[in-house]
């Protein structure tokens, strides 16, 4: 049987790695359904994964519309509030720790229309929607 001294050492050792768990669900899309869509957050070093959540943070701040999509949803910008260079910086880093989003970057309107699309296997319109905080109908 532990001692007091065992038991706050274990709650202390237990609080820990709740905190660094609930840390890395912030970080990371949320495995469901038998953890098809499961994140690699050791994909990207500190660094990376700093630029990759300012950008993220920008890419959801600054989208015009959401569009869905049979397969996902499209994020629509104007240009002049992202860059392509941008988009694709994201799409290069999210690709490396969440490998299973299908990607599509398009300009349109003779370029006054940037178009980021998110999709997926089945089931993934609930992780964009969730990760990507796509209001509800």
């Amino acid at each position: 049987m532990m001692n007091r001294k065992q038991l706050t050492k274990a709650g202390i050792a237990l609080a820990l790695l709740m905190a660094a768990g609930a840390s890395a669900r912030a970080q990371a899309p949320v495995a469901t359904e038998g953890n098809k869509f499961y994140c690699n957050i050791s994909a990207l070093n500190p660094a990376e994964r700093a630029h990759h959540q300012q950008l993220t943070a920008k890419i959801i701040a600054v989208r015009n519309e959401i569009v869905e999509t049979p397969r996902g949803y499209e994020f629509q910008f104007s240009p002049t509030s992202i860059s392509l260079a941008e988009l694709a910086d994201w799409v290069v880093a999210e690709g490396k720790c969440c490998p299973f989003f299908n990607f599509h970057i398009d300009l349109e309107k003779k370029g006054n229309l940037l178009c980021l699309g998110l999709t997926g296997e089945e089931g993934i319109k609930p992780v964009i929607r969730t990760e990507f905080h796509v209001p509800a109908k």
